[in-house]
């Protein structure tokens, strides 16, 4: 008996762990966007920003493996050839994502930004099915396509919102839109090969991160020679334009990549779904309370079109049988 009630209190406490990680993430996903505009100035160096994001991940990751106790023997077993296989190319990948999405961040609005950026979940699906043979069922597939209209129709409704002609509208489009777009198929590539090393390689969710915002930074220290940003660097200085609040949004953003390893670990993709919703909404909520700016309606049309696709995909996952 006092065996059983000892478990169902471990268990208690796993389950409030949970939702601690759920609400945390929720939040997070849904208050970045709202966060970055707010307080990294447009004069911040979009690759100083990555750059130190990377930083933080990697602190934050070592943290927790030494929590864990299991520091000192993923490096003992660590090798360079394992890690640049299983972690090199979609760290490269990753570090050009994420310099796309500082550029997004600052020339969509927040609603927007989060919409276009489920389109991730399609491109992933295409991805996993190419790369790792992970097929879909057809309401799987009428799902993504929900997904894609959602994002057209977000698209058209930016594009027409000031004329063809109107500078802002053009801004609007080549630097918010489709940054955040060819982010998605970037994000789709790397989520599929890093699933591809978790299975074939056995990396933890923990040694990844540390190898990928390594590399990733390498990448991106490499591309400042030539560079606009290497430049402005040189001129400015790395930090040009950075307050103390700058450091905001790096931070969130280096703990929400941690939350993501944890949902996806002690919840699973169908609560990670979830998360997903509610944080657009959140970030409608915020972007109203804080910017004064109620939803488009292209984005209010948009809006169940994509929390429609991401229920109907988690509820409706593939099933191998047996002959196949």
């Amino acid at each position: 008996m006092a065996t059983a009630a000892t478990a169902e209190r471990r268990n208690d406490r796993n389950r409030s762990r949970v939702w601690i990680y759920l609400l945390l993430l929720t939040l997070q996903y849904g208050a970045q966007p709202l966060v970055s505009k707010r307080f990294v100035g447009k004069e911040v160096i979009v690759t100083s920003s990555v750059l130190i994001c990377e930083a933080a991940k990697v602190f934050c990751a070592l943290i927790l493996l030494e929590k864990e106790g299991s520091l000192k023997r993923l490096f003992s077993q660590w090798t360079l050839i394992d890690s640049l296989t299983a972690s090199g190319l979609p760290a490269a990948i990753y570090a050009l994502q994420n310099s796309l999405l500082q550029i997004s961040y600052r020339n969509l609005d927040s609603l927007s930004f989060s919409i276009l950026n489920q389109t991730k979940l399609f491109f992933t699906a295409i991805f996993t099915y190419l790369i790792l043979g992970q097929k879909q069922t057809v309401q799987q597939i009428g799902a993504l396509t929900l997904l894609i209209i959602a994002a057209i129709l977000l698209s058209a409704g930016e594009g027409s919102g000031k004329g063809s002609r109107d500078e802002n509208t053009d801004q609007v489009l080549y630097y918010g839109i489709v940054p955040v777009m060819v982010a998605s198929v970037l994000s789709g590539l790397a989520s599929s090969l890093c699933q591809w090393a978790s299975q074939v390689k056995k990396h933890t969710s923990y040694l990844m991160t540390i190898e990928m915002s390594i590399v990733g930074s390498m990448c991106l220290l490499a591309s400042l020679y030539k560079s606009p940003d290497g430049e402005a660097i040189r001129r400015h200085g790395f930090f040009h334009g950075w307050t103390i609040w700058t450091l905001v949004p790096v931070i969130t953003n280096a703990v929400g990549g941690i939350l993501v390893g944890l949902v996806t670990a002690h919840a699973g993709g169908v609560r990670k779904g979830f998360v997903i919703v509610s944080a657009l909404l959140v970030t409608a909520i915020l972007q109203f309370v804080f910017d004064s700016k109620s939803p488009s309606l292209h984005c209010l049309a948009a809006l169940p079109l994509v929390i429609s696709s991401i229920f109907i995909y988690q509820k409706y996952p593939y099933i191998s049988t047996k002959k196949d």
